[in-house]
């Protein structure tokens, strides 16, 4: 089958494309799914770049776990397309639906989830054309949407789900989103107006229209000499209860000292640098609350479903690109030129 295989920690050059890798079987309790499309996440680029670090070394090269990882492996966490192979105790009857897969490869709890495989991490992913998944992970959708519309969701708004559900956001909240263009960022805004909370979005410059069109009330551009300052203007001065961030590096401080006494800050990434400086005093006189979130639960994914089969969900595919072409997504996909998602699509 065709599939790119990730060779070792590196850059691009580390991506091989092949044709003649053998297809997965599924095991007992598995199926197989032909892959209509599957779509780009940090979490690829950070792995491909082994930039998780150690718990003793930041610098350390090693997978999202922070451990090593073994290669060669498909990456590819964001999977949509239809069940062609069931496993022993599957039932006949699932070959031929119709799946998005959620990514999270773990049984039990939430606090399982800390130690979650991850599709594309610890096990091969979707970027190829056949991939093996616990059939339980594999939920059947009824969607007009395009398999690459699909796989807009899985990472990106399991993730925002999470981030809404471990801060505890409510309707009538004021939620700061950063990154709001990205997938997380864009999720957010959407699942958070669900919910009835009101959103000011951080954005890139030029962005700011498709972030409204999301449901963001207020839109500030994250090149502002002053973000804190800038937050509080737009809002007319109120504080906001929640900064729900992907960004951190310079911004940490600043989204700090724009939360009201007794807010919540939960983070999910930190694609402008892990390392963050801020005022203790800060977090202890206003009784801050610091949160940590990652990927999402079973429940989170199920509840993220039901959005989509309710039509809630707007998918923001910004483009697709043919497997064989995954490098150049990939160079497309750090860039940010983009509002929503990449997916490579392994028949094109």
């Amino acid at each position: 089958m065709r599939a790119m295989l990730l060779t070792g920690f590196g850059g691009p050059e580390m991506l091989e494309y092949r044709e003649d890798h053998p297809e997965p079987e599924p095991g007992p309790g598995e199926v197989r799914v032909r892959v209509g499309a599957a779509a780009l996440n940090n979490t690829d680029i950070w792995t491909r770049e082994g930039a998780y670090g150690s718990p003793d070394d930041p610098s350390a090269s090693a997978g999202w776990r922070r451990e090593p990882l073994a290669f060669p492996r498909i990456q590819g966490a964001d999977v949509a397309g239809v069940v062609d192979q069931v496993g022993p105790g599957v039932p006949r009857e699932r070959t031929g639906e119709r799946v998005l897969v959620d990514p999270m490869l773990y049984e039990g709890g939430e606090r399982e989830l800390v130690d979650t495989e991850y599709l594309g991490s610890e096990r091969d992913g979707g970027f190829a054309e056949y991939v093996t998944v616990p059939a339980g992970n594999a939920h059947p959708v009824d969607s007009p949407l395009s398999d690459a519309e699909l796989a807009t969701f899985p990472t990106a708004y399991t993730t925002a789900m999470r981030m809404l559900n471990r801060a505890g956001v409510r309707a009538g909240e004021t939620l700061v989103v950063t990154g709001a263009s990205g997938g997380v960022g864009s999720a957010l805004i959407q699942l958070a107006s669900i919910r009835g909370a009101r959103v000011a979005a951080v954005v890139g410059t030029g962005k700011a229209e498709r972030a409204r069109e999301l449901g963001a009330e207020w839109v500030v551009d994250r090149h502002t000499d002053d973000l804190a300052a800038a937050l509080r203007e737009a809002m007319s001065g109120r504080p906001a209860e929640v900064v729900a961030d992907v960004v951190a590096g310079g911004s940490f401080g600043p989204l700090l000292r724009a939360l009201g006494p007794l807010g919540r800050y939960v983070v999910a990434g930190a694609i402008a640098g892990p390392l963050v400086e801020a005022d203790l005093r800060t977090v202890y006189l206003r009784q801050l609350t610091l949160v940590g979130s990652s990927f999402g639960t079973h429940e989170d994914f199920a509840e993220m479903v039901g959005h989509i089969r309710a039509g809630r969900l707007r998918p923001l595919l910004a483009g697709t690109h043919p497997l064989s072409e995954l490098r150049e997504a990939q160079r497309r996909f750090t860039s940010k030129d983009f509002f929503g998602k990449l997916a490579v699509v392994p028949g094109a």
